[in-house]
């Protein structure tokens, strides 16, 4: 023996019974399902729509919406109005629309759009 071999402790294998073993493939076979992530997206894609219906309707956009540029936020601002999109810093955000004044129209991870300062926002 080696000196390497002097220290190493022999774990025991564990046996399982075949008949148990074969019971839990079946199980996580019939738990598995590989299409759950298509739900989820569906569901994302829905509260997409619906946040884009309401964006329009409030801020009566009727051109299509382009993403002109990203940025993100330098620092936290809470929304004081409605219309307003608040902001936690770092997060991404995509520039749909810029208006008169210091504002654009951004619209965050989520999905939801409101006007943003300029100065709140770090452009790449």
């Amino acid at each position: 023996r080696g000196k390497d071999e002097k220290y190493r402790v022999r774990m025991p294998r564990l046996r399982m019974a075949k008949e148990y073993k074969d019971k839990r493939k079946s199980i996580d076979d019939v738990d598995r399902n590989i299409f759950k992530f298509k739900k989820s997206s569906e569901e994302k894609s829905k509260k997409m729509d619906k946040e884009e219906k309401l964006f329009r309707e409030t801020f009566m956009y009727h051109k299509e919406i382009r993403v002109l540029a990203t940025a993100t936020a330098g620092r936290s601002v809470p929304s004081r109005r409605r219309a307003d999109l608040p902001l936690t810093a770092g997060e991404q955000l995509d520039v749909i629309d810029a208006v008169q004044g210091h504002a654009v129209i951004c619209r965050n991870a989520q999905g939801r759009y409101g006007y943003v300062l300029v100065e709140h926002l770090n452009f790449r």
